[in-house]
């Protein structure tokens, strides 16, 4: 696993293209994601960094690395994120930039998995770095879908559930800004269409 601390050597240009995946809260992009690592374990996706506090089932280095406002703060100064922002109003989250380049100089399929705001960051920084980025959208079938998934997971309260869903509204709003857009009504086929876009990019089976 690369260490949060590995970090601190300069951006280097790769020919391999990253992919950032993006879609709303409950969209179910971690399920797909899921049956994705399952079939293919070579796939590394990228760990972000975030102020927020864990839930129950997510531990630091696996899912997030979960750090404080500081030390997140002191991160964006030195120029170690790929890109930041504040989700739902409610804690910061960022990509850190060396592991990403690392991965794609090593040809591992790269996945990045971000909101709409983390994904338009991407572009804008992508030239600067030598990166060539495939922008993959992840959709419910349908809001009210959306809706019943994200209610039935009972991870928020009422409140946060309203800036989630108001934050989807925008989120979906904004799929045609994407290279592909899958719609997750079976996270097994889901799935298999993103592994094709990757297998394309990497030259794989």
């Amino acid at each position: 696993m690369v260490s949060l601390n590995d970090t601190q050597s300069m951006p280097v240009a790769t020919k391999r293209r990253l992919i950032v995946l993006t879609g709303p809260t409950a969209a179910g992009k971690g399920t797909v994601e899921g049956v994705l690592r399952e079939k293919h374990p070579n796939i590394w996706l990228s760990v972000s960094a975030t102020t927020r506090k864990p839930r129950y089932d997510e531990f630091n280095g696996i899912h997030y690395w979960f750090i404080d406002e500081e030390e997140f703060e002191r991160r964006k100064r030195n120029g170690e994120f790929l890109e930041t922002a504040i989700v739902h109003g409610m804690a910061h989250y960022g990509t850190l930039i060396q592991p990403v380049l690392d991965h794609l100089a090593q040809n591992v399929p790269t996945l990045l998995e971000i909101d709409l705001q983390g994904a338009r960051r991407v572009k804008q920084e992508a030239s600067r770095l030598g990166l060539e980025v495939v922008y993959v959208f992840i959709a419910p079938p349908s809001f009210e879908e959306l809706k019943r998934r994200l209610i039935g997971r009972g991870t928020e309260t009422p409140e946060q559930q309203a800036k989630r869903l108001q934050t989807a509204k925008v989120e979906m709003a904004a799929s045609s800004e994407f290279d592909f857009v899958i719609v997750n009504d079976d996270a097994q086929r889901a799935a298999d269409e993103l592994w094709k876009i990757i297998a394309k990019e990497y030259d794989l089976d």
